[in-house]
């Protein structure tokens, strides 16, 4: 039984963990590096400890000091949260051996879902419908020109162990994929130490819309529908919306049966998330998965109800979930938009000071967040510093209810996106719903 879990994370993601396992009465343990000893997730833990300086590699990468807190603290379990350790194949098996539950699936399904490579053909063999592109790893820039006459610009040129939008880069002609090539390459090797390349073509027009799983070990697998997820900027999701205003039951059904039945085909166990680019013509193609929590989950529970955390820790205690298809349905319309510290034109990220923070309150907000005034941005981690989540009856309401919320979102002493996240809600082709993968290149860069 699960009594006292380590949250190998930080940020908003961590406070999110505790707050579930507070809601369970299981007890918490965080780590944190010399630069977020001032988060609030710090001190809601019932234990914390320091695990190193800022850099990721000597903090929240460093396997050996966080197991070594891990049995100092005497824990039955980590959450590993999203990025970090969350898909590290090496880490969910140190911890198996160590005799650590890790919340999330087994190590060998990392593994084969950690390759887009190698999750494209087991999506083929799961009767999934893929983006046509590169079967295998293209290792030179004459291997790469070669592949894009036979599927034609444009083209996505895609790091194989890739995420949050690195290594990744659309290319038009032959001229930009020689250059894209290997910057993207050695930039691949850097983040993820794997700088394998592949291409696939572009769909014009699309959708990322992607199916929330929770399956267990006991035969058990539900989906619970979608997220719109197209708005993005840089290949990197910035609002996120549930259900989707263009996904029809019957596409829903669908897209949501296939993602069934891709975890059934993989064994597959705890929460995860397969992600579709749908096109103009209502074909819905595979275009990878995450095998942990996402950062967007908070919508799909204010649709369903579902704490997606606690069915985590449900299932890897070994018990079936709690939730059952038929119980499943959809109630009302919530977005979440993510709060950067970064320039809203330039998209580079603005580190410093936080002298004022005040957040929206109400209740149809939901604040996911670790800062706070007197807190100090710093140039180590992703510039995402909270989300604000918004739900209503519909569509309309949630988009209105929100944009007062961060017309009343006070943050001083940075530069933040709420700008960009108000401009873009407020244009008429958000608010009929044409939201396409192109959106801020289209409707908010062209303006610019």
């Amino acid at each position: 039984m699960i009594q006292k879990i380590l949250i190998a994370n930080r940020g908003e993601i961590a406070d999110r963990i505790i707050r579930t396992c507070k809601k369970m009465s299981i007890a918490t343990v965080a780590v944190y590096s010399e630069a977020d000893k001032q988060a609030s997730y710090v001190s809601m833990a019932d234990e914390s400890f320091l695990i190193g300086p800022p850099k990721v590699n000597e903090s929240y990468l460093n396997v050996d000091k966080i197991l070594e807190v891990a049995k100092e603290a005497y824990v039955d379990a980590i959450h590993p949260g999203y990025g970090f350790l969350s898909e590290n194949v090496q880490f969910a098996e140190t911890c198996s051996a160590e005799g650590i539950i890790f919340i999330g699936p087994d190590s060998k399904v990392i593994n084969q879902m950690g390759s887009k490579i190698a999750a494209r053909n087991l999506m083929r063999q799961a009767g999934v419908r893929v983006v046509p592109g590169t079967d295998g790893a293209v290792s030179t820039t004459q291997d790469a020109l070669e592949a894009a006459k036979k599927f034609g610009y444009p083209i996505m040129l895609k790091a194989s162990a890739g995420g949050g939008g690195i290594g990744m880069q659309v290319v038009q002609s032959d001229e930009e994929l020689v250059k894209a090539f290997e910057s993207n390459s050695n930039r691949a090797l850097n983040f993820f130490g794997d700088g394998s390349m592949f291409m696939e073509k572009k769909i014009e027009n699309a959708r990322h819309i992607e199916i929330q799983i929770l399956a267990d070990e006991h035969g058990n697998a539900v989906h619970l529908f979608e997220r719109e997820c197209s708005i993005q900027r840089r290949n990197q999701k910035v609002i996120e919306e549930a259900p989707s205003i263009y996904i029809s039951d019957e596409l829903r059904k669908l897209m949501g049966d296939a993602a069934v039945k891709a975890v059934e085909t993989i064994g597959y166990t705890n929460a995860g998330t397969i992600e579709f680019l749908v096109d103009e013509q209502e074909n819905f193609y595979f275009l990878e998965m995450n095998t942990r929590i996402q950062v967007e989950h908070p919508v799909t529970e204010e649709i369903t109800g579902v704490d997606i955390v606690e069915q985590q820790i449900i299932i890897a205690n070994g018990n079936e979930m709690t939730v059952k298809q038929g119980d499943l349905s959809i109630d009302g319309h919530a977005i979440e938009v993510r709060i950067y510290a970064e320039d809203p034109v330039t998209f580079f990220p603005s580190p410093g000071h936080i002298s004022v923070l005040e957040l929206p309150e109400g209740p149809h907000i939901r604040n996911e967040t670790a800062v706070k005034a007197d807190y100090q941005v710093t140039p180590f981690y992703d510039p995402m510093i909270g989300k604000l989540i918004v739900k209503e009856k519909d569509r309309n309401k949630t988009i209105a209810s929100l944009k007062e919320a961060l017309l009343n979102y006070k943050i001083e002493g940075i530069k933040t996106n709420i700008p960009m996240l108000i401009e873009i809600i407020e244009h008429e082709q958000f608010l009929k719903g044409n939201t396409t993968t192109s959106f801020v290149e289209n409707y908010y860069l062209i303006q610019k």
